[in-house]
């Protein structure tokens, strides 16, 4: 019974989907945000060509997180770096139409360096709460 239930939901569905452009854009808008999560996960997970090769199951987890973790720290910087961007550019007087702002994605990571050299130095802390000036335009 639950296995014919089913599929009539999965008809529906497809009718639903060959009827409706807003659906289909919908659903292509959501797959396109998952493909890029996991092309940022396999960006920092660069190293072992993205093979989680650890016995125990509990080190395979703690792997699996560290790498969820760095990538949600990856968005979070990303989101916050946006949202300074846009009261920027609107604190200089350009235009910002709020409804395009749904398209901007945290997800990308060009501008990060994933590979390379680090260099801390004391000299370039920034204070709590503070935040890295923005690029000019």
């Amino acid at each position: 019974a639950l296995r014919e239930l089913g599929r009539i939901e999965r008809t529906l569905f497809i009718l639903d989907w060959l009827q409706s452009v807003e659906l289909r854009r919908r659903v292509h808008a959501g797959l396109n945000k998952g493909e890029a999560r996991n092309a940022l996960a396999r960006a920092v997970f660069f190293n072992r060509l993205g093979e989680i090769r650890d016995r125990s199951f509990e080190q395979q987890r703690y792997r699996a997180s560290g790498l969820n973790l760095v990538t949600a720290a990856i968005v979070l910087w990303n989101t916050v770096y946006l949202e300074r961007a846009a009261h920027a550019l609107r604190g200089n007087g350009h235009a910002v139409d709020d409804s395009l702002l749904q398209y901007l994605s945290p997800l990308g990571w060009e501008h990060i360096n994933l590979t390379g050299d680090y260099l801390w130095r004391s000299s370039a802390k920034i204070g709590a709460g503070k935040f890295r000036p923005l690029r000019p335009l």
